[in-house]
């Protein structure tokens, strides 16, 4: 089942043409709309490094979507008290496949976890002092894809989406460890969403893919000063 998921997933992907040399500047929560202190300090503190993540997905990976303040830090609804996950919501633009949507929904959450979420978070603990702050007690990265095309007039688009929540330990045992997808994802807490239907928590499998590190989009080219190392 996994090189068939791996070949439907595959499928084109939609990329609009950039217009700016860099990425638009409300990305990112300022630390001024935070109500929390902890989350205004855990802002200005991490500043560079949020501009860092915004900056590897505006340029690196040029077929992912960031929507206004989709950056920053955010308490999980779940949370009872202040607790301050670093997130980032990422619409995934590629086309919808009929092969990919008829699989189980586990499956298709799997396998865009498998694609983004280890990369993502190897990402956003790129400078050493976010996954050291006690302050920051988890991640959450939320993705969102194309499930299907209007079939008629006036018909929405459905959207899928899989909101991915990791405690700091399940973080750091990640980062320092052997890192295997499948360890990450037996530790995290996932919930699902068909449109706007939520399907409450998934059980998923993950595996190592490295669609991030080797998917070139054609003819598109950096730009200057920009490294995706």
């Amino acid at each position: 089942m996994r090189p068939t998921i791996l070949g439907i997933l595959a499928f084109s992907l939609l990329l609009a043409g950039r217009v700016l040399a860099a990425p638009a500047a409300d990305r990112i929560v300022p630390a001024d709309q935070y109500t929390s202190e902890k989350a205004r300090q855990l802002a200005v503190a991490h500043a560079a490094a949020l501009r860092d993540l915004d900056t590897f997905l505006y340029h690196c990976l040029p077929w992912v979507e960031v929507q206004k303040q989709s950056i920053g830090f955010f308490k999980p609804k779940q949370a009872t008290k202040d607790e301050r996950y670093l997130a980032v919501r990422l619409f995934v633009e590629q086309d919808p496949s009929p092969q990919f949507a008829a699989l189980p929904v586990e499956k298709r959450a799997s396998s865009m976890f498998s694609r983004y979420v280890g990369p993502l978070l190897r990402r956003m603990n790129r400078d050493a002092a976010v996954l050291a702050d006690p302050a920051i007690d988890g991640y959450t990265i939320i993705l969102e894809w194309l499930k299907q095309e209007p079939r008629g007039d006036g018909e929405r688009p459905v959207h899928e989406a899989i909101a991915v929540f990791l405690d700091k330990p399940a973080a750091v045992a990640y980062l320092t460890g052997p890192g295997h997808a499948r360890d990450l994802v037996t530790r995290a807490r996932v919930l699902g969403f068909d449109g706007e239907t939520p399907l409450g928590p998934l059980r998923l499998t993950a595996w190592e893919d490295n669609f991030l590190t080797t998917y070139k989009v054609k003819n598109y080219e950096l730009a200057a000063g920009i490294s995706c190392q």
